[in-house]
């Protein structure tokens, strides 16, 4: 234990020994002197806790002593206790404590009540010191915690924009496809065809689903996450998982088994997307490990409370299965049952993480039983809404979208595909269409000629979307400071849209957007109605 250094201050010697003989003790440091300015000395040299000084003194008097101490910054927090043989006039005893003093004791000294008070000072000292000593760690792991703040909040932002990026990327092309499929769908095609093309819509879907699960993933940690829910035919949401996923089991010429309860409810209220996500990982992760057999879905009613029902989703397989030791792991984020499943099955380990996630965000339990060599069961139940008397869902044909008249629109892109798609879309639509490759060549076009919009992609070589649009906000094309401005691009982080629209953007689409809903916003933004409309 650190020692306390108390001070005795007395121009009599035999006061400091009986001082002395009273203090003592392991944990103190008793250093003394019968002169005034060799205490102020001592003071400033050394880490004095306490000081016990005498009222009368030659030279300079206890009082004058403690003012001086007082005055100083580095002997200001010494607890002094004044120690006097003059009158007990309450008078001294005030002039003291005004000086600074804590206490004052008369001579001669009552040898309990003096070391009763001078331990409950090196009490209070000690506790002192340890609050300054917390206090100080505490500030070192401030200091700690703001810098480890910093890092992660570098790292977050490493982290989205690589997921930017990579969305852009990723998301580009696939739009290409989607966007095709659509412009095929609206031809005239034959049945076998048509079937084709659904299938490759689907699968485009089902593409796009790999990115979105990583940016889900992404979304989950970042608390943003939010489940929509919606008018959902429980039956066809199923079917359309298993149509999906029925060319990779018979590719590996596996059954695939559908049972579903006979009083399922036809539609309820769910976030059909999310339910889709979850089907589609646990049935295709039963099928990627399964060589031999069958992967079944059965879909049953484990329960029932007013208007709800709790329904139990089972993906059931014969394949592999999966150690005991190891059932906890495949659930971990990139993590996969075995060192070789990556390179014997695929996959990035991603799957089972986004659909705990994404079980616990529905309020729902995903339970899971497996034998080693022999299949796994995943289990998937949650307590839904039943809706009634709601009118059948058909599919409609694509519905054609009413053409414009006199609206001329300039085209920021410099994709290829996304290019001819978005100049395909718009001529389809009347719409005259002047198409530049990046932001310098939309400002170049955009002094030389009228439009009643802009539609302008976000990434793009030389000058960036955002970059043009700020400056179209800040007039430097003259007259055209006010003109409608629609950024869309392939990432749909937050943040890119915030950018957008701090940028000054009008409104912001994703890739790939729906035809409908740039007919809408085209509308919107330029004021004319379709013919016909």
């Amino acid at each position: 234990m650190e020692k306390i250094n108390i001070l005795i201050v007395d121009d009599r010697p035999e006061n400091i020994i009986a001082l002395e003989a009273l203090l003592e003790r392991a944990d103190v440091n008793l250093i003394s002197t019968t002169l005034p300015n060799e205490a102020l000395r001592l003071a400033w040299e050394m880490d004095i806790a306490i000081a016990l000084v005498d009222v009368q003194m030659p030279e300079m008097d206890g009082f004058e002593l403690v003012e001086i101490l007082k005055s100083n910054p580095r002997t200001k927090n010494i607890l002094v206790i004044f120690v006097t043989a003059i009158s007990t006039d309450a008078k001294y005893a005030v002039k003291g404590l005004n000086a600074g003093a804590v206490d004052y004791l008369y001579k001669p000294l009552n040898p309990y009540v003096t070391s009763a008070k001078v331990d409950s000072f090196i009490q209070f000292v000690r506790t002192q010191r340890d609050i300054v000593k917390k206090n100080k760690e505490l500030e070192s792991y401030q200091k700690e915690l703001i810098k480890a703040k910093d890092q992660a909040e570098q790292g977050r932002k490493i982290k989205e924009n690589f997921l930017a990026n990579m969305s852009h990327e990723i998301r580009t092309p696939i739009n290409g496809i989607i966007g095709i499929t659509n412009l095929l769908e609206k031809t005239d095609l034959t049945a076998d065809q048509r079937e084709m093309i659904e299938l490759l819509e689907i699968s485009s879907n089902s593409l796009l689903g790999v990115i979105n699960d990583i940016l889900d993933l992404s979304k989950i940690e970042a608390g943003k996450f939010r489940i929509n829910r919606a008018a959902t035919d429980l039956v066809m949401t199923c079917h359309a998982v298993i149509n999906l996923l029925r060319i990779r089991a018979k590719e590996k010429n596996l059954e695939l088994i559908t049972a579903y309860d006979e009083d399922l409810p036809k539609t309820i209220l769910a976030d059909s997307l999310r339910l889709n996500q979850i089907l589609m990982n646990l049935i295709g992760n039963a099928i990627k490990f399964t060589s031999t057999g069958s992967v079944t879905l059965k879909v049953e009613i484990a329960g029932r409370r007013d208007k709800q029902v709790q329904l139990k989703f089972s993906v059931t397989d014969t394949g592999i299965g999966i150690p005991k030791s190891k059932i906890n792991r495949i659930f971990e984020t990139f993590e996969q049952a075995d060192d070789n499943t990556t390179l014997n099955f695929g996959g990035t380990g991603l799957g089972l993480s986004i659909v705990k996630n994404l079980a616990q965000l529905k309020g729902g339990e995903l339970t899971v039983s497996s034998e080693e060599n022999k299949g796994s069961e995943f289990c998937f139940s949650n307590w839904y809404e039943v809706l009634e008397n709601l009118p059948e869902n058909q599919k409609r044909a694509p519905e054609k979208l009413a053409a414009f008249e006199n609206v001329k629109i300039l085209v920021a892109e410099d994709n290829p595909i996304n290019k001819f798609l978005i100049v395909k879309v718009l001529k389809g639509w009347n719409i005259e269409a002047d198409v530049v490759e990046n932001g310098k060549e939309a400002l170049d076009k955009l002094a030389e000629n009228d439009y009643d919009i802009v539609l302008m992609d976000t990434f793009m070589p030389v000058m960036n979307g955002l970059e043009a649009t700020k400056l179209i906000r800040e007039g430097h094309i003259e007259g055209k400071k006010d003109i409608p401005v629609i950024t869309f691009s392939a990432a749909v982080m937050d943040n890119d849209k915030k950018a957008a629209k701090e940028a000054g953007a009008d409104d912001v689409l994703s890739k790939p957007f729906e035809l409908g809903v740039l007919h809408e916003k085209i509308q919107q933004y330029t004021g004319k109605k379709p013919i016909g409309g």
